[in-house]
């Protein structure tokens, strides 16, 4: 990563070049000492609050993306109303996010008992990049958890058409009943055994289909070993952890304040400590990375909605811990791009999208102490100074009404 020079034109990049080339160009913006960096691919996203009309969700959600510097959501199947569990529903969410989309969205099919070969393949011809499920109650109600049989036969299905299953994998029987509303409940509630089983039960499906699977979102670092044996052995598992698992440790959380509340719930320090390390230097055998990228998680009205500072919230915590920009691309772009088969995306690449962001990564900013996810009030390094979505800016400032330049990925994939 050095000065270049980035011609973009149709959307895509034409060429990168030495800083001083004479590229021909209409129009020049000149970033200064700022990064260029590869728009990020935010997996596992949900877009509607409760009570939002579908389409106000993509509009808020995808401008907020924007601002944050995310150009491609893949939209989870749930919580949303309806659910992208069939065909009828795609086609809601494809509706609802075709007019007035601040970044590009894809989509994944939601896997429940009720889930037969037919339904799935419907999604899947109908443009689907993949498909998530549950093990308990990860993705609410309209996501209900998946027993082992079930879990075997999906994966079965899913692996012929060569795309990942995205898994929630905590344990329904392992789950307890918060005593109470606080955040300390909700963990003692929620234990790592909970996801050790529920990894357990993922693996052996896996092992036995051949299917590729991506948990997300992983949080108990003590099960960072079992993927890497998993690995080892060549069962296709991958994985993706959120900033908030990162940033926020358990001991540091207000236990009153809803906007911390996540599944699974933060857990403690020395966890936090180990998610780096299982992110940082990895456990596998040869000292690959065990867990590979990182996602916002969003869950607006349901769990932690912070999309917008999910950039500068990760690059606080990984420039302490000495990583650079190229670390910051790879967990956010490059790898999430890969896990779904958006070949265009993920790097900044002649022949690539233009789906780009300047980022100031010495400025330092505060959250306004109004702003309704966990990192209100505090001081952030990084900030987002600008987003281009196939070529064309779009406003840094959620508040602010752009034009739509992103809308459904669906032509590629059929």
């Amino acid at each position: 990563m050095g000065p270049a020079a980035v011609a973009v034109l149709d959307g895509r990049i034409a060429a990168v070049a030495d800083h001083s080339a004479d590229l021909p160009c209409r129009e020049e913006t000149d970033l200064g000492e700022v990064a260029l960096l590869p728009g990020m691919v935010d997996v596992d996203v949900a877009v509607q609050a409760p009570g939002q009309l579908l389409s106000q969700g993509y509009a808020h959600t995808t401008r907020a993306a924007a601002a944050g510097g995310v150009t491609t959501l893949v939209v989870a199947p749930a919580p949303a109303s309806p659910a992208i569990t069939s065909t009828d529903a795609l086609r809601a969410h494809l509706h609802a996010s075709a007019s007035d989309c601040a970044v590009h969205v894809a989509f994944l099919g939601g896997v429940t008992p009720r889930s037969g070969p037919a339904e799935l393949a419907d999604l899947r011809a109908n443009g689907v990049v993949g498909f998530a499920c549950s093990l308990s109650d990860g993705g609410g109600a309209d996501l209900p958890a998946l027993d082992d049989i079930h879990l075997g036969k999906s994966m079965a299905e899913v692996a012929t058409m060569g795309v990942p299953l995205v898994v929630h994998a905590e344990d329904a029987g392992e789950l307890g009943t918060p005593v109470g509303p606080s955040n300390s409940a909700l963990l003692a509630a929620r234990p790592p055994r909970a996801e050790r089983r529920g990894l357990e039960r993922v693996l052996a499906a896996a092992r036995s289909s051949g299917a590729r699977v991506h948990i997300a979102p992983f949080v108990a670092a003590e099960c960072a070993a079992i993927l890497a044996a998993a690995r080892a052995v060549g069962i296709p598992v991958s994985a993706q952890t959120s900033p908030h698992y990162l940033c926020l440790p358990a001991e540091h959380v207000p236990d009153s304040d809803p906007a911390y509340r996540c599944r699974p719930p933060l857990r403690s320090d020395a966890n936090r400590g180990a998610l780096w390390n299982a992110l940082l230097r990895g456990s596998g055998p040869s000292g690959e990375t065990v867990v590979g990228s990182v996602g916002s998680g969003h869950r607006p009205g349901t769990g932690i909605a912070a999309i917008r500072w999910s950039l500068p919230a990760l690059w606080t915590a990984a420039r302490r811990r000495g990583c650079g920009l190229a670390e910051l691309s790879l967990w956010t772009a490059q790898r999430p791009a890969e896990l779904v088969g958006l070949a265009t995306k993920g790097a900044v690449e002649a022949g690539r999208d233009a789906d780009l962001v300047a980022f100031d990564p010495d400025t330092h900013q505060v959250v306004p102490a109004s702003d309704t996810s966990p990192y209100a009030g505090r001081r952030l390094q990084g900030r987002v100074l600008g987003t281009w979505v196939s070529g064309t800016a779009v406003p840094s400032e959620p508040d602010k009404d752009p034009s739509p330049r992103g809308g459904p990925l669906l032509a590629a994939y059929h």
